[in-house]
């Protein structure tokens, strides 16, 4: 069901990645746009604990099967399926767009593996970047060339999420260090007396949650990382929002005949 789709080399939306410099893109612009094009047919998307509070009012929040668990939204019940994004990319309900999103074409990324610094690099594939009289300029004409404004606070954009990327990691630690992670499973029953069962994720098990020891509980309360669980939790009531969707968009999973 909700594995992030990743491309082995590459993080989800990006089919390249380029440093971006004042040599080679002295002269490209940056366009905006009301289609979300690399949005179309993704069915999951990666969320930092910041965003849940926005998030759980439109999507389930789950956590990704396997070791170093990342929290995800649904935005479809079924791989290749995206219910609040159509096919020419608009999107079709007022709904929150994770920051990991919003920052497509452009991401910090390391130059070298053992490289300490990130530096801001875009995706060249993408039409929001590049040659053209529309747009943003990167970079300001001058000799040398210097980052625009707009360079400037995508670059911002770009470190705040890192910044958020670091708290998720403590978020998921804390989670992994209690055990509070279980397997999966929903099930949606439409009438047919034949529901449909999804799993290949994680959630946070409210057994063992319950279980947890008052002062650690007073600790998530104070940062704040317990309204947070709490936020994931709720947030799975909207599976069936999104199943109902897909159903009403003629995307749902087919019901297989009785042998």
């Amino acid at each position: 069901m909700a594995t992030a789709p990743q491309n082995p080399a590459l993080p989800l939306f990006y089919k390249d990645l380029v440093p971006l410099n004042s040599q080679q893109h002295a002269t490209w612009k940056t366009r905006s746009t009301d289609k979300a094009t690399w949005l179309v047919g993704v069915n999951s998307i990666p969320l930092t604990v910041e965003e849940f509070p926005q998030a759980q009012r439109h999507f389930p929040i789950i956590f990704t099967a396997g070791e170093n668990p990342v929290p995800l939204i649904l935005m479809g019940m079924n791989e290749g399926v995206n219910v609040y994004v159509d096919e020419d990319g608009t999107v079709n309900t007022p709904v929150y767009i994770p920051a990991y999103a919003r920052r497509y074409p452009f991401m910090l990324a390391r130059l070298r593996p053992d490289a300490e610094e990130l530096s801001l690099c875009v995706d060249p594939t993408s039409d929001l970047v590049g040659e053209g009289d529309d747009g943003e300029a990167l970079f300001t004409d001058a000799d040398p060339a210097e980052p625009t404004d707009t360079t400037k606070n995508m670059l911002q954009f770009c470190e705040n999420f890192e910044i958020a990327g670091t708290k998720t990691a403590n978020f998921m630690a804390e989670l992994a260090k209690h055990n509070l992670l279980m397997d999966g499973e929903l099930n949606i029953d439409i009438g047919t007396g034949q529901p449909f069962t999804y799993r290949g994720f994680q959630m946070v098990d409210e057994t063992k949650l319950r279980e947890v020891r008052g002062d650690v509980l007073r600790q998530w309360n104070q940062n704040g990382m317990l309204p947070l669980i709490y936020a994931h939790l709720f947030s799975l009531d909207l599976v069936r929002e999104i199943f109902g969707r897909q159903v009403s968009q003629g995307k749902g999973p087919q019901v297989q005949p009785a042998a």
